[in-house]
């Protein structure tokens, strides 16, 4: 089912968003996903905005289950933090597997680690690759080292159950380390419950812990990945549109909360209120941009499809995590844009975009069973009507997503 987007005309979407126009965007997925796996080991531990996706659905499912057959589908980051955490459940034996993709998506970096550690991995079908059969033991061993340019999932995976192992772990780091600030969310969430943890000189080391928590309330931040689609909008629009998120913070552990500093390039400024920000296009935008973005590469997908409606030039960097996502996404990426007249050149590592000025109208874009490709095409809207294909799959991040364009005055038949 394909799903055709037209934007009002931008007055009405000016005029929504002026009448005090506010958008709630769910809890981030990567917290809320870190902070399950905590809960599950410490259970006092309270969770508040936890994220409505899919991928934490199925991770809440997954812990609670009372089965030894586990099935996360496209949910990545469950697939690897449930890994992990099985690995620890002494005396019992889990199967976990997930969708066709899912079980195209390498696990050998973690499961090499954990069996390093003493783990009782085994896998079922393709030697590197789910599906699993796990079988938990008492203890894993407090030291491990592990390449780190391939997933930082893989590091926070295991830093995760450290603190619950008798003499905690220290991980060695071989290789430039991807996503450092997905493994420094990790870290904070341990410590924000009272977890004594060290990172220095590619050397992470957990101390174990017993408790009590330091903190045994904690309430999610919102999603700044799914942000990213509105400083797209805002991007996109004339001078002087705004809009205002809840509930953001300007000392975020997301990495992707760079896109305050990114989109000044777009023209969008960024306020910080107590519990919320506020968008706003205050002038026009750069010709070009060239980004780094190993440490945020989930919003390359949405960076692209503004500098193509812009007519702008971009070159980004950082990329090769991306060919493991739920899809090829530089691939993906490429294949879309290119529908829409842009010119793309991709590497195993980068994407860069030549000028257009003129956009393709009324192409329908695939989007791969990922969410962010549907979602980072829809600001596309405000250009020219635009269908998204599949476009239910933005449930494994964002449920809500249709439903709070429409609030800000897009059509969506």
């Amino acid at each position: 089912m394909g799903l055709m987007i037209n934007s009002m005309n931008l007055n009405l979407l000016k005029s929504h968003i002026n009448s005090n126009q506010s958008i709630t965007i769910t809890g981030s997925k990567s917290e809320t996903n870190r902070l399950l796996v905590l809960q599950a080991i410490y259970p006092k531990l309270e969770l508040f905005n936890c994220s409505n996706s899919d991928d934490s659905q199925l991770m809440t499912k997954a812990l609670n289950s009372e089965f030894e057959h586990l099935d996360i589908h496209h949910a990545g980051t469950a697939m690897r933090f449930l890994t992990a955490y099985l690995s620890t459940q002494k005396d019992k034996c889990f199967s976990l597997t997930g969708s066709e993709r899912m079980q195209q998506r390498p696990i050998s970096i973690l499961v090499d680690a954990l069996r390093e550690m003493g783990a009782d991995i085994q896998y079922s079908g393709n030697e590197g690759y789910p599906p699993l059969r796990i079988c938990g033991i008492d203890q894993l061993k407090s030291r491990v080292s592990l390449e780190a340019n391939v997933s930082s999932q893989y590091i926070s995976a295991l830093c995760l159950i450290a603190p619950s192992l008798n003499k905690g772990l220290r991980i060695q780091l071989n290789g430039e380390i991807t996503s450092v600030p997905y493994i420094n969310m990790t870290l904070n969430l341990l410590q924000e419950i009272g977890v004594e943890t060290s990172f220095e000189n590619n050397t992470i080391s957990i101390a174990p812990f017993k408790g009590p928590l330091k903190s045994n309330r904690i309430t999610v931040e919102s999603d700044w990945s799914s942000a990213s689609y509105f400083y797209s909008i805002i991007a996109l629009s004339p001078i002087g549109t705004a809009i205002e998120l809840n509930a953001f913070k300007k000392a975020s552990l997301q990495g992707d909360s760079v896109l305050s500093e990114i989109y000044k390039a777009f023209g969008v400024s960024t306020t910080f209120f107590e519990n919320k920000i506020v968008l706003q296009k205050e002038s026009e935008h750069k010709t070009s941009v060239q980004l780094d973005l190993v440490k945020a590469p989930d919003i390359a997908q949405t960076i692209a499809v503004s500098c193509l409606g812009l007519g702008m030039s971009c070159k980004m960097i950082g990329l090769h995590t991306l060919k493991i996502k739920e899809t090829d996404r530089l691939v993906a990426l490429k294949t879309e844009l290119e529908k829409l007249g842009g010119k793309v050149a991709i590497d195993e590592a980068s994407l860069s975009l030549t000028s257009v000025v003129q956009i393709n109208p009324n192409v329908s874009i695939d989007t791969y069973n990922d969410h962010r490709m549907a979602m980072a095409f829809a600001p596309l809207a405000l250009v020219g009507p635009i269908t998204i294909n599949d476009a239910k799959v933005v449930s494994k991040s964002y449920p809500r997503f249709w439903e709070d364009l429409k609030e800000i005055g897009f059509q969506i038949k």
